[in-house]
């Protein structure tokens, strides 16, 4: 099968062919593209930062800086602070931009918030720290990989550079002919892919450090709010759940019942050569019918195994009626919140559906296991493996399922097996 091809270059770096592929190149331009702006915003942070420099060294020397000095570093600070969240909003349209070109992954633009906002929200003072980080460290990197990349250069031409009067310093040694340049030639050509490696690995962590930066900060009043949203609709759901449980089987269901009973009363006063006889024994056959779809609807809504038995008896239950051997062990303690348990049960329910249609496994293990507040379920088969949610197999709905109940699925399943189904569930009183 042929591997999905890399969405940004740390992903691309790990490839074996990544110096024969297209992501030298991307990342090539990324890093010149990054000199001329690295470049304007170094001279600007130098206006401030090399007077800044001096005025340190002097204290240190025993010579305080003059009161024109501070005053220019006390304005031009003030100064650089008050406009860099207005100047750092198009620097980072400008960087989310080229971040395209080495990462494939949506960064979307943020909106123009207003000038309030711009010294108020963490944003903008992100987008002011990249700012600062492009223009004060990035230019070191980058003159450290040039001066590396220079030595380089200078290794591969010493054989040609040797003849020369001036006779070259070829690292730490003066090379008089070109013989004795031969071996850094050779160190120099060997080290071209390590330099290819190097530039991508800082294009990498350059482009990584401004998605961190630049990507939009993640609102965590809102997600508190989504969270406690989605517990509220679970509690309501279990309450309607139970609702239409409780009139399901306290009402239409005993009445149903009585209905069969009549009609089958009915057929045995009626004479099979009558012409109500047919009709009515359709009509009784029907009424049977709808009895079990009936109980199959409200075992859908809370199985009555498990009010019965409780968790662990219910699925040993159902590794009963499985169409392969099941082994079940349970160290369960406590009482569990009925949505926990529910949860729980369609989980062992659907993954060993799963193990019985698609693992072609011989045999089947369910665990049921308490792990501080969380109930641990883990169905685990000998099948073939390779179990995926895209292909359609109910995991997909199942970890909906999970995440309704605020756990969370893990899934194991090497192509080859075995599988392991791992789903944890917090039992919050």
């Amino acid at each position: 099968m042929t591997p999905e091809p890399p969405r940004h270059l740390a992903e691309a770096l790990r490839r074996p062919r990544w110096l024969i592929s297209s992501w030298p190149w991307r990342a090539l331009v990324y890093l010149l593209s990054t000199v001329p702006i690295a470049g304007v915003l170094s001279v600007g942070l130098l206006v401030v930062g090399a007077p800044l420099l001096a005025a340190v060294n002097g204290v240190r020397q025993g010579r305080p800086p003059g009161i024109a000095l501070m005053l220019f570093l006390a304005v031009a600070s003030l100064t650089l602070l008050a406009l860099a969240p207005i100047a750092s909003f198009p620097l980072a349209a400008v960087e989310r931009w080229r971040l395209g070109l080495v990462d494939g992954r949506e960064l979307p633009a943020s909106p123009w918030p207003g000038l309030a906002a711009r010294y108020r929200t963490a944003a903008g003072w992100r987008e002011v720290a990249y700012a600062f980080w492009l223009g004060g460290i990035v230019p070191i990197a980058y003159w450290v990989l040039l001066l590396l990349v220079l030595l380089d250069l200078g290794m591969v031409t010493s054989p040609w550079l040797a003849g020369d009067a001036h006779q070259p310093v070829v690292i730490w040694r003066t090379v008089h002919t070109p013989g004795e340049a031969i071996p850094y030639a050779i160190a120099g050509v060997l080290l071209i892919p390590v330099l290819c490696y190097a530039a991508g690995l800082l294009a990498a962590v350059q482009a990584a450090v401004a998605r961190r930066l630049l990507a939009w900060p993640v609102d965590a009043a809102a997600l508190r709010e989504v969270a406690r949203s989605r517990t509220r609709l679970v509690g309501a759901y279990e309450a309607e759940r139970r609702r239409i449980e409780r009139d399901v089987h306290d009402g239409a269901q005993p009445r149903l019942t009585s209905l069969t009973l009549q009609l089958g009363l009915a057929r045995l006063d009626v004479p099979e050569d009558s012409p109500a006889a047919r009709p009515l024994a359709v009509a009784h056959d029907q009424a049977k019918g709808l009895m079990v779809m009936l109980r199959q609807l409200v075992h859908g809504i809370r199985p009555q195994s498990l009010t019965d038995l409780g968790l662990a008896g219910a699925v040993r239950e159902l590794a009963d009626a499985a169409t392969l051997p099941v082994t079940v062990r349970a160290d369960l303690h406590g009482e569990l919140p009925e949505i926990v348990e529910t949860t729980a049960y369609f989980v062992v329910s659907e993954a060993l559906g799963n193990v019985a249609r698609h693992a072609e496994a011989t045999r089947a293990e369910v665990h049921l296991s308490r792990a501080g507040q969380d109930l641990v379920v883990e169905v685990a088969d000998d099948g073939r493996g390779g179990a995926d949610p895209a292909r359609g197999t109910g995991l997909t709905g199942l970890a909906d399922r999970v995440a309704a109940a605020d756990g969370r699925l893990l899934l194991a399943s090497p192509p080859g097996g075995p599988t392991l189904v791992r789903v944890e569930l917090p039992c919050r009183p």
